[in-house]
């Protein structure tokens, strides 16, 4: 039987995923790494063997960025199981799509790059600052030119 509990962590950890997109996609970083637990682990798709340790080395690793790459993440098939009430797993398909910032700011003149599949692989704990990614494990679906 599925309780309001249950149903309520699946909800909260659901939106964990899909802010961890806009964030990301708004380059609004700092609130980005604060949906990380203080010594998570993340793993990005773009680097899926490649652990970056710890919330200020996931916050560091985001603003490497360079400036004018610009992101659009799509997130689906959502799935949270809860394992008790301060822990939940989950799992979601993306689909990334990209390109570089011209110049002149013409976003009409943008050339999009190939959309890319992949999914993720989260555990969430709950924390004194509420639920958090204790572990986000992102992969491609296919292989990816250099980005």
């Amino acid at each position: 039987m599925v309780t309001s509990t249950t149903l309520s962590i699946q909800h909260v950890c659901s939106r964990l995923i899909l802010q961890y997109a806009y964030l990301n996609d708004e380059r609004r970083f700092q609130e980005l790494a604060m949906l990380f637990t203080e010594n998570a682990v993340l793993y990005r798709p773009s680097a899926p063997a490649q652990a970056i340790h710890g919330r200020p080395a996931i916050l560091q690793a985001f603003e490497k960025r360079p400036p004018q790459a610009m992101t659009f993440h799509l997130c689906s098939d959502i799935l949270v199981d809860v394992l008790d009430p301060e822990r939940a797993v989950g799992r979601s398909r993306i689909l990334l799509l990209s390109a570089t910032r011209p110049e002149d700011d013409q976003l009409a003149t943008v050339e999009s790059k190939m959309p890319v599949p992949g999914i993720f692989h989260d555990t969430f704990r709950l924390t004194a600052e509420g639920w958090q990614f204790a572990e986000r494990r992102g992969s491609f679906w296919i292989a990816t030119p250099a980005r």
